[in-house]
């Protein structure tokens, strides 16, 4: 997760950098659940409402929560399928919450009612995402389900007059773009907490939707739209927090940006970059997990296809820590094995190579470039190779421009 707002607060004053920070354990994004009660068109689970095969019992999850403990796991995101089909979801939260995880509820919203609001409440999570993906028109066809607009919006006012801690979630297609400004509006109308920008990923629904990948020129402007909107609410003192996910380019475009905008305070501008270095960028593998309905283990939610472990018979603190699986062995190498552009560009100690998965569907090698960074050759320090000649005491010799 690429935190804007966090970073930006930086450039308030000349603070120091603090030494950067090895994370004990992953982040673990857990999908209890398959089952969905929408068929979303960017859904990397490809779930369907509908039960399915082999999922963990109660008692496999508090077992596995126990190693959890062992492997040092500090963030517990309960996500789905919606998660909050799940009967046990509430003893689930309770039993994490009393091993002193962090735990974050994933949610389309369409089931938080007035109803279950107090219990929502009760399980006391420190943060509940919701899912609101454009304006009503466009939310509701691409969630598939009319009126869930309403209904996921009402679920965020329930949360606000509750007292939890909520976020929009929103993930960005070309199609959406145009209403990336009323979204942002709407945050502050409903004095939102959080606002996190998912970047589309090529996997599940989204691999079949790929050709939807807001166009690089977009993603710019929704990015600069994000970077200026959180600066705004800095200097106001609105406390608020801007986040992204699923395309590690937004490191190295926030720190042009800040070059742009910042050019009285230089020495803020070179600490924001050693944070960004010290942040490194993706983190599929090292700081983050995926555990799915089945107790598989994978590297991250985009990587369902590629298995390392399952938690039905084996510990996750083993599986993490000792695995030999090639791709694990590459996302933990410093830096990664990756290929062209990637290799070659300036940022790769902040993006650490961004989004391996987007690079596997498009050519079927994890380590090739990312089709998805909206980077250009110039902005990452790559110049086209030029040849021209040049005549030098009669003899013709070949000049390389790099």
């Amino acid at each position: 997760m690429f935190r804007i707002s966090q970073l930006l607060t930086t450039m308030l004053d000349d603070r120091p950098v603090p030494k950067a920070r090895k994370m004990p354990g992953p982040v673990v994004i857990w999908n209890l659940i398959r089952r969905c009660n929408l068929q979303c068109k960017h859904c990397y689970s490809t779930s369907l409402d509908i039960d399915f095969k082999d999922e963990l019992s109660t008692e496999q999850i508090k077992a596995t929560i126990d190693d959890l403990k062992v492997a040092q796991v500090p963030v517990l995101i309960l996500s789905g399928g919606e998660p909050l089909l799940r009967p046990d979801i509430y003893e689930i939260t309770q039993y994490a919450k009393d091993k002193g995880f962090y735990v974050a509820l994933s949610t389309n919203g369409t089931l938080i009612t007035e109803e279950n609001i107090e219990q929502i409440k009760a399980a006391d999570y420190q943060y509940v995402g919701i899912s609101i993906d454009g304006l009503e028109e466009f939310h509701d066809e691409f969630r598939r389900q009319k009126g869930s607009f309403k209904t996921s919006m009402h679920a965020i006012k329930l949360c606000k007059e509750a007292g939890i801690k909520v976020g929009m979630r929103l993930c960005l297609t070309k199609d959406n773009f145009k209403d990336l400004p009323a979204m942002l509006d709407l945050m502050e109308e409903n004095q939102v907490d959080k606002f996190y920008l998912s970047h589309l990923n090529y996997s599940g629904r989204g691999k079949r939707s790929a050709e939807n990948d807001a166009m690089f020129k977009m993603t710019k402007a929704a990015m600069e739209l994000l970077f200026e909107r959180a600066w705004a609410h800095i200097e106001q003192g609105i406390e608020s927090d801007f986040v992204t996910g699923n395309n590690d380019a937004d490191g190295p475009f926030l720190l042009q940006w800040a070059q742009k905008k910042f050019t009285e305070h230089p020495k803020r501008v070179a600490n924001l970059k050693q944070r960004l270095i010290n942040w490194g960028g993706n983190a599929s593998g090292v700081n983050v997990a995926n555990i799915d309905n089945t107790g598989t283990i994978h590297p991250d939610t985009y990587w369902w296809n590629h298995p390392i472990g399952n938690v039905k018979n084996e510990k996750f603190s083993d599986v993490w820590k000792n695995t030999q699986d090639e791709l694990m062995l590459g996302f933990r190498q410093s830096p990664r094995p990756v290929k062209g552009r990637c290799k070659a560009c300036q940022y790769l100690s902040i993006c650490g190579g961004n989004t391996r998965t987007r690079a596997f569907a498009q050519s079927g090698d994890a380590w090739a470039e990312d089709p998805g960074c909206y980077l250009d050759d110039h902005e990452i320090g790559i110049s086209t190779l030029q040849e021209s000649t040049s005549t030098e005491n009669n003899n013709d010799i070949a000049v390389v421009q790099l």
